[in-house]
């Protein structure tokens, strides 16, 4: 038996290749969008990829599913609640599928989304009445946590609902099947909004997670609802939309990439600007902030992209690309892990298509930490502007620092004063390079970003408020 799992540290997603070398069959659950690498792996291995299991509608990805039926013929599965627009096998609670030789049994889970499945896989090495060797457990459990119940909202669920209904998939039919050696692999780790506390770790087993995960100590059904259902974090924007467009027919990463290979002059782009398309540059903070186009957004490929530009930019708008040379491909594939496919080309030449033209270039004054302090001495000190998330801010900050969570910034702009000079901050420095484009973009005139962010302001020795 092969069990490989594929880990996209970007999204915080593990998808997962299973395969029977006997037989020369192989299923992917949880596919990304661009599946190469699955292909790859299961031709290495004399493998054909004939099912692709969904454990649910995901929403923080565009799943691979249609891409691997087109590519390689894959039948798709997904739970048996699952209503789609394109055709499909039903995962029914308790029933067993035969991978060659490889016995998977399907479980509905339901808790993180109404048609969420569990897949356990047995060795076909191991004796019959043993236990699963894996759980692949999508969203329903994580490694240190359970999937959120709250996502549920756009299609008539409460999240109290959601989270009567996951202590039940998890008690009543997850865990009674499982051993404590069983090892559990999810769809998600550290990093990921789909959960509020998940481990850096990608796989565990379910002894660890029944002794150190929160949500699996003994309590009563009432409890659990309170415990999961608290302090979750905010729902980017985009989650609704990535989880419709699992449910439908849409266009194959393949297809939107051939759209997207289409260079535009600086005139189109500046009139297409003019019409609401929306200008991403995809290069590291430093190089943007020492030259960009007037009006565009920084969100660079060396951060959580994807999650980012699903969260900050409008999914119903163009999308032009500036980026670094030859790195075209790779922003517009990324944003297509998303479902962001409305790219309608990139800024021929990048920046080199502004060389004569000084009026259309932007700079974001970059500040260190020691001149910061001097400046807060100053009669007239900026001010401080905090974007990171809550949760962190909860743990320390920079005493009589302004907060505004990046992803609220747009719509609480009223709260940034213009007659003082703004010195965004964030943990490192990758963020705060987006949220200085934004300000820019409103015609915030004074900004910086504070190079570094809080790190180098607690290398500098600075003083921070702890609660």
């Amino acid at each position: 038996m092969i069990l490989k799992q594929y880990y996209l540290g970007c999204l915080a997603h593990a998808s997962y290749l299973i395969g029977d070398e006997e037989s020369g069959t192989a299923a992917v659950v949880d596919p990304q969008r661009d599946i190469e690498q699955y292909i790859e792996d299961a031709d290495a291995q004399g493998l054909k990829i004939q099912q692709v299991f969904l454990t649910h509608f995901h929403a923080d990805f565009v799943s691979g599913h249609l891409e691997l039926r087109d590519r390689v013929g894959a039948t798709i599965y997904l739970g048996a609640k699952a209503k789609a627009g394109y055709d499909f096998e039903r995962m029914h609670n308790g029933e067993t599928f035969l991978l060659g030789r490889i016995r998977l049994k399907f479980l509905e889970t339901p808790g993180h989304t109404p048609e969420s499945v569990c897949i356990l896989v047995y060795d076909p090495a191991n004796q019959a009445e043993a236990p699963p060797d894996a759980a692949l457990t999508g969203d329903t459990l994580f490694i240190g946590d359970v999937g959120r119940p709250d996502l549920g909202a756009s299609i008539g669920w409460t999240a109290e609902g959601l989270a009567d209904l996951l202590y039940h998939s998890l008690h009543q039919n997850l865990l009674p099947q499982v051993a404590d050696e069983t090892l559990v692999y999810p769809a998600h780790g550290a990093g990921s909004l789909c959960g509020k506390n998940l481990s850096k770790d990608t796989a565990s087993t379910i002894g660890v997670q029944r002794q150190y995960n929160y949500a699996l100590q003994p309590m009563d059904k009432d409890a659990f609802i309170q415990l999961v259902t608290a302090d979750q974090p905010d729902q980017p924007t985009y989650f609704s939309y990535d989880a419709d467009l699992n449910t439908r027919e849409h266009d194959t990463l393949d297809q939107m990439l051939q759209k997207m290979h289409k260079p535009l002059s600086l005139d189109t782009v500046l009139n297409m600007a003019a019409e609401g398309a929306q200008l991403l540059d995809t290069r590291d903070a430093a190089d943007f902030e020492g030259a960009h186009l007037v009006d565009s957004i920084n969100i660079g490929l060396g951060g959580q992209y994807a999650s980012w530009a699903g969260t900050l930019l409008d999914s119903g708008k163009p999308i032009i690309l500036i980026t670094e040379t030859a790195a075209e491909e790779e922003s517009a594939m990324r944003l297509g892990r998303i479902g962001f496919d409305h790219i309608v080309g990139y800024l021929d030449g990048g920046m080199q298509a502004l060389a004569n033209h000084p009026a259309l270039v932007k700079q974001t004054e970059r500040i260190t930490v020691a001149t910061l302090v001097e400046h807060l001495e100053s009669e007239q000190p900026p001010i401080i502007l905090d974007i990171r998330a809550e949760q962190e801010r909860d743990q320390k900050y920079i005493q009589d620092s302004l907060h505004i969570p990046l992803n609220h910034l747009e719509e609480r702009l009223n709260e940034v004063p213009r007659d003082r000079t703004v010195v965004v901050q964030c943990a490192g420095g990758y963020r705060s390079a987006m949220a200085a484009s934004i300000l820019q973009g409103h015609h915030f005139t004074n900004v910086m970003d504070l190079i570094g962010g809080l790190a180098a302001w607690e290398a500098g020795q600075m003083r921070v408020v702890t609660s």
